[in-house]
């Protein structure tokens, strides 16, 4: 089981490389297309419906392309989460308190920052402050995949940290989900669901170790939940966690079902995300249009907010709380590190395509444009901290 544990984790890392590659080629593909003669035609992609009938009237689900992405599509992303949060706390760097301490905190400061300095921008707008949890969470396909794509410049144990830190970010953007963004529940759905919750746990307590069973009661969960109000990507989660890790002979349900589901959202689900939330028309954006307070927020969330938090916090745990630097590196890099999780593309246009669901439409493009803005600067700057410790590195 150990072995399948590590090849999944070789495995999951490295699909972020090439995953964020394929990150970074939708974003850009969506801009292009959303500022060119092709605009009419990539919205009306966006905006082709599709539709699911069981039984004539009795289950009908029709949705615009859209909308199937983000609840459906990333009702499968967020289920890979929850495997990762799953194997994280029973057997990875989260399993006990000394390994989960350092990015437990960094992720919790990494959190709270953000949100704080948003809202602080933002204050006096109660609109424009339903935004408070986009800057909140990190990117890991993009984050770990240019920590990668840097090579040896970057030590291992860092790698390590960061992909606990998304992970840890991953959980509370699950939580702000459940908690803040959601629409008018329906009490009978949400029984609906919680039954099918105590379905998993009996299918887990009964040992099943096939996944099958797991994914068609998750699947049924995921009707429900959509149906309550909150958000249906939870049901992703709820599925996840049932999955168990062990079937007692030396095998891995969870590590299978993982190692299965990396290429797919690395390389299918995330990209296409990208690509349909990602395209922004720049036509008539100012220098006044970049400072309005929302894309001013989630940038400088992103960018200060991130790096404060989780720099901050790490250096309080080093410093009074027992925590150590990650193995083999400098402050130099575990800053330049700090602010690469300022890179927040999916899950910040996520949550805040939830935050001003049937709002202005101008406060998404506003979104986009401060997630894209503060993403970028992060990264840049992240890769120059981290380049200049490496050229510091060099012998004479």
């Amino acid at each position: 089981m150990l072995k399948l544990i590590v090849r999944s984790v070789n495995q999951f890392v490295n699909s972020q490389t090439i995953g964020g590659v394929l990150l970074a080629v939708a974003a850009v593909l969506a801009l292009i297309l959303s500022n060119s003669p092709l605009q009419p035609l990539y919205d009306a992609l966006l905006n082709t419906p599709g539709e699911v009938r069981i039984g004539g009237d009795w289950l009908v689900l029709s949705k615009p392309t859209l909308v199937w992405v983000n609840d459906l599509w990333m009702a499968v992303f967020f289920f890979l989460v929850g495997l990762e949060i799953k194997r994280e706390l029973l057997q990875g760097e989260l399993a006990s308190r000394a390994q989960a301490l350092l990015p437990a905190g960094a992720a919790l400061g990494g959190m709270v920052v953000p949100a704080l300095i948003y809202a602080a921008i933002n204050a006096g707008n109660p609109v424009a402050l339903q935004g408070w949890g986009i800057p909140m969470a990190t990117d890991i396909a993009f984050a770990l995949g240019i920590l990668v794509l840097l090579g040896s410049r970057v030590p291992t144990s860092l790698k390590i940290f960061l992909t606990a830190v998304a992970i840890i970010d991953d959980l509370g953007a699950i939580l702000v989900i459940a908690f803040f963004y959601t629409a008018d529940l329906s009490l009978a759905m949400l029984l609906a669901a919680g039954g099918g919750a105590l379905v998993l746990l009996v299918l887990n307590r009964s040992r099943v170790t096939s996944v099958g069973p797991y994914v068609i009661v998750g699947l049924i969960i995921w009707v429900c939940v959509l149906k309550s109000g909150i958000h249906a990507t939870l049901a992703g989660v709820i599925t996840a966690l049932a999955v168990p890790i062990s079937d007692g002979k030396g095998g891995s349900p969870l590590g299978r079902a993982e190692h299965a589901l990396h290429p797919w959202v690395a390389y299918g689900i995330l990209p296409v995300f990208a690509f349909a939330n990602a395209g922004v028309s720049l036509s008539g954006i100012t220098l006044s249009t970049l400072t309005q307070t929302v894309p001013l927020g989630i940038a400088a969330g992103l960018v200060v907010g991130k790096t404060v938090g989780v720099f901050g916090a790490s250096w309080l745990l080093i410093r009074f709380g027992g925590a150590q630097l990650p193995y083999q590196s400098t402050w130099l890099q575990f800053l330049g590190v700090c602010v690469l999780c300022g890179v927040g593309f999916t899950m910040s246009l996520f949550i805040g395509s939830l935050a001003f669901a049937g709002a202005d439409p101008a406060l998404g493009v506003q979104v986009k444009i401060g997630v894209l803005m503060g993403s970028l600067i992060s990264a840049v700057l992240a890769v120059l901290l981290l380049l200049s410790q490496s050229s510091r590195a060099q012998p004479d």
